[in-house]
Order: C-alpha cells, then sequence, then structure tokens
C-alpha cells in the first residue's frame, strides 16, 4: 500500500461527528428508558440473566480490538443505517403500544447496528457486524418461549439424571419432573433447567467461534455444542445430587453443596468447550495447537506515521437525529395509552350447582400462584349423580402484556408426571360460544395405569382461541387496536376409571362443557 492510499484510508472520528452520535444516543436513551430499566429489572431477579451485564462489556472490547482494521478500511456514513434505527423506533413505538416489552428490547440492538451503519459504512461495520450481534445475547427470552423451554428442559435433564442415578445401582422411579428415591422425592424445578447454565455458555461459546481461528464449520460446532453440552452435563448433576440424597440424606439437595456442584458443573462445561477447540484445532488440513487457533490478539497500532484524515458530519448523521426525535414523539404517544381492564365478576360467586352436576371448590397452593401470576381463578369437582367428577379450572389475567400470560397446559402437564397421549383440536358439538360452536384442544393423558380427558382453551376479548401462538399473535393485535390484553384460560379435565369406556367419559365432558360455557360470560368479558 502507498502512502497515498493509506492517507486516504486511514481515518478517525471528527469531534464534529463525536457530538452527533453522543446526541443521537442520548436521545434514544431517553426513548429507552423503560425498556432498559425493564431489561435490567430482569437480569437482577433471574439467576439466568446475570451474566447479562458482561456482553457490553465484551461487545466493546471485541469492537475496539478491531479498530485499526476499521480505520484501514475507512469510515463512510451510509444511509441505509437510518433505515435500520427507523425499524428499530418503529419496533419500540409497537412494543411500547402493546407493552410488550421483548419487543422494545430487541429493538435496541437494532437500533445500535443502525447507529452503527450510519456512522461507520457498510466496510468497517462488517467488522464491528458480529460483536454488536452479540448485544442479542443480553435481551431475555420472551416468557413464553422461557417458560416452554425451561419445561421441556426439566424433563429432558430428569430422565437423563434418573440414568445417571441408575448407573449406580439405585432404584428410582420417575414422574414427569419427580424423582423419586423412595426415602426422598426430589424435584427438579425451573431453577434446575439448565438455563442458567445454557444462557451463559451459548454467549461464551459465540465469543470462542468468533475469536477462533478456523474454518466455518468448526466454528459452528462449536457455538452449537452449547446447547447438548449444558444439557448433559446439568443432567449428570441432577444425577449426582440423587445419588449424593440416597447416601447422604435429604440436606445434599439444598444449601451451599448444592450451589457448588452448580458451579463445578458450569467451570466443567467450559472445560468440555475449550478440550472441544483443542480437537478441532487438529482436524482438518491445517492443523494448529490451541493456543494458535484460540488466542486474544492485542492490535498494534500501525508502523507508518501517515497523518489520519478525520471524519466530518455528513446528512445521514444529521438525519440519524431526525429519526431518533421522531422515535421519542412515537414513544411519548404510545406511552399516553393504558389498557383497558373491563368490569367483571369474580369467580368467588360462580355458581357450585347447574344441571345434575354439584360442585365443590378447591385452592392452589402459594407456590403455584406464585408461577402463575394470575389475578383471579376458581379450581372446582363437579361431581353428577352418576359419580362422574369434572374438575373445573379458569385462570383470568387482566394484563397479559407484561409477561404475566396463561400457561399452555400442553407445556405444564408434562411437569406433573402426566404423558400426552393424544392430541387434537375438535369442536364440540352442541356447544356455542360467542355466536360460534365451541373448539377445544382435546388432549389423553396417562401416568401409569391413570389416564384422564382434558378439554382447554383460550377465551379471551371475544375470541375463542386453541392455538398458543395464536394467543400471543392477538394479544399483540388487541393491545395495539383495543389497549386490551385481558383474557382467560379454561380447562375442564375427567378421569378415565379402569375398564370405563372412553365414550362415556367423552359424553360427560361435552354435557358438562354444554354447561359451564354458558355461565363464563359475566366472568370472562367479551
Amino acid at each position: 500500500m502507498n502512502s497515498a492510499t493509506t492517507t486516504k484510508s486511514l481515518s478517525i472520528f471528527s469531534a464534529g461527528i463525536w457530538v452527533l452520535l453522543i446526541l443521537t444516543a442520548g436521545i434514544l436513551g431517553y426513548a429507552y428508558a423503560d425498556a432498559i430499566e425493564y431489561m435490567v429489572n430482569r437480569w437482577n431477579g433471574s439467576e439466568e440473566y446475570g451474566y447479562a451485564y458482561l456482553i457490553p462489556v465484551i461487545t466493546a472490547f471485541l469492537i475496539w480490538q478491531r479498530r485499526f482494521e476499521i480505520q484501514r478500511v475507512g469510515i463512510r456514513h451510509s444511509y441505509a443505517g437510518l433505515v435500520l434505527v427507523a425499524l428499530g423506533g418503529l419496533l419500540l413505538f409497537l412494543g411500547t403500544m402493546a407493552t410488550t416489552h421483548t419487543l422494545s428490547q430487541y429493538s435496541i440492538v437494532i437500533v445500535i447496528m443502525g447507529l452503527a451503519l450510519t456512522f461507520l459504512g457498510w466496510s468497517a461495520f462488517r467488522l464491528a457486524f458480529a460483536p454488536l450481534f452479540l448485544l442479542f445475547f443480553m435481551v431475555p427470552l420472551p416468557p413464553f418461549v422461557f417458560n416452554t423451554l425451561s419445561n421441556q428442559l426439566q424433563l429432558i435433564s430428569s430422565e437423563i439424571g434418573v440414568a445417571v442415578i441408575r448407573l449406580f445401582g439405585i432404584s428410582v422411579y420417575l414422574e414427569g419432573n419427580v424423582i423419586d428415591l423412595g426415602s426422598y422425592k426430589l424435584q427438579v424445578v425451573e431453577a434446575c433447567s439448565g438455563l442458567r447454565y445454557l444462557f451463559p455458555l451459548a454467549s461464551l461459546s459465540f465469543v470462542a467461534a468468533y475469536i477462533y481461528k478456523g474454518a466455518l464449520w468448526k466454528k459452528a460446532i462449536i457455538f452449537l455444542s452449547s446447547a447438548p453440552i449444558t444439557v448433559l452435563m446439568n443432567s449428570f448433576r441432577i444425577g449426582v445430587i440423587g445419588v449424593l440424597v440416597e447416601y447422604g440424606g435429604p440436606g445434599q439437595a439444598e444449601g451451599f453443596l448444592h450451589d457448588f456442584e452448580g458451579w463445578v458443573i458450569f467451570m466443567a462445561c467450559i472445560a468440555i468447550l475449550i478440550l472441544e477447540m483443542a480437537v478441532l484445532a487438529k482436524i482438518g488440513k491445517r492443523k494448529m495447537t490451541l493456543s494458535e487457533a484460540f488466542g486474544i490478539d492485542i492490535p498494534e497500532p500501525p508502523e507508518d506515521d501517515v497523518p489520519r484524515k478525520r471524519v466530518k458530519p455528513a446528512v445521514p448523521g444529521y438525519l440519524a437525529i431526525g429519526v431518533a426525535l421522531l422515535t421519542v414523539w412515537g414513544v411519548e404517544h404510545a406511552s399516553s395509552s393504558e389498557n383497558i381492564v373491563p368490569d367483571r365478576r369474580l369467580f368467588v360467586g360462580f355458581p357450585m350447582e347447574f344441571g345434575n352436576w354439584a360442585g365443590r371448590e378447591d385452592r392452589l397452593e402459594s407456590i403455584y400462584l406464585q408461577a402463575l401470576k394470575l389475578d383471579d381463578y376458581i379450581m372446582a369437582d363437579y361431581r353428577n349423580g352418576k359419580g362422574q367428577q369434572v374438575n373445573f379450572y379458569a385462570a383470568y389475567y387482566a394484563d397479559q402484556a407484561a409477561g404475566e400470560a396463561a400457561h399452555s397446559p400442553r407445556a405444564c402437564i408434562p411437569g406433573g408426571g402426566w404423558l400426552i397421549r393424544n392430541h387434537e383440536v375438535v369442536p364440540v358439538e352442541g356447544v356455542e360460544v360467542l355466536g360460534r360452536s365451541l373448539e377445544v384442544n382435546r388432549m389423553i393423558i396417562a401416568k401409569g395405569d391413570f389416564r384422564q380427558l382434558v378439554y382447554y382453551w383460550f377465551q379471551q376479548r371475544g375470541r375463542v382461541i386453541t392455538n398458543e401462538y395464536w394467543v400471543k399473535g392477538y394479544l399483540f393485535w388487541d393491545a395495539l387496536t383495543r389497549n386490551r390484553t385481558d383474557g382467560a384460560l379454561v380447562r375442564l379435565t375427567i378421569p378415565i376409571q379402569p375398564g370405563q369406556d372412553l365414550a362415556d367419559a367423552e359424553e360427560a365432558l361435552r354435557e358438562f362443557a354444554g354447561l359451564v360455557v354458558p355461565k363464563l360470560g359475566p366472568y370472562v368479558p367479551e
């Protein structure tokens, strides 16, 4: 590279650009204050996201590490970045209107990327893209996705953990996520799902793959392997706890030892990741040592002393301020609207007798109420003259947009040890709701020799919905257009007695549904 070329390509921000960038970031910071506050509260209140404070620091370091490369390719403004900033602002507006925090938080990263593209230009932005993409790992997952993933990991970890326990010749029985050792029942709760290992390890493996000097397929393996490593090691941890409980008593499953085992397992996950990188370094045409393949380079300044041309503010930089101000206006407008909570009757007055069915109300334990975060509910067992019993459960939520939404039985039922043998969406003949035939999720669940028939549906804001994902879609739409996020989950369950014809249980459940559905109107407003 000759002297003239070097002079043209090496460049740094002028004071004017720094003023524009800081002013734009300050305006957007005001717009994102609530979204950032809620995200930080999630970090503080959940062990799974405790690592998130380090993500911005790591991102800044990785960009700083490539600063001379960025200067070398040249810094030029780009109008394309304004499109990303505007898109992020739109997502913030929609998220604020619908009080959907996850949407607002993802838009933070999109806006940061947009600003980087605006002030750096395409060539320099490509060098900073991967470190900036890392910022997505600091955003908490949507509650629905988090709960579903947690429930599935609890079941998987329980099954593998039981297999580990049996390797030691210990007799053990598994019911869902409850490991029965005879003298003690070990429950694999949400905290034991492995997410508090998976999230930080996935972030760490992404950084490791970025730094790793190897083929793309090796980088992909390093990143994608974080999930199976976490699941297997967390399952091993659960199995070890079960063995310690068997020989050392219930105290082995609690307190310092429990937490210490968690740290040991996480460090073991990191060790496996390092071992994996060392093995991959020895594979392929270009064989390297681990230190050659994985090392953090401290950049050296360019050897030449060519003066650097300072890049001055350009039109895209000035327009960024306008887009930021427009975003603030949109957020202020969206924040001025509050969700409407319609008047309704409390379930405490729900009738305990109708037709030939008589009910007895039951209550949920406080541990379940804390997890469900519902505003009102009814749970009662109704019997008819034939001795058939139906469990009726309805949970009402006044505001579901802030992460407190109805939990799908498909995600919760397996946690109680029940296996879903059959699931389909069917109409209930002769039963109408909101002027149309009632459609329900119909499941047959089993635990050992016991079977139950389950109907459930989501009755929300004048709709009956059977698909969990459509529930989220309508929730967002109604929050945006009607300022309402209220709704209910309704579930009916009847045991199928040994030797009983399924058709008899089906007929009884349909009869009960025909009687209870018309009663729901005052309690679940349209």
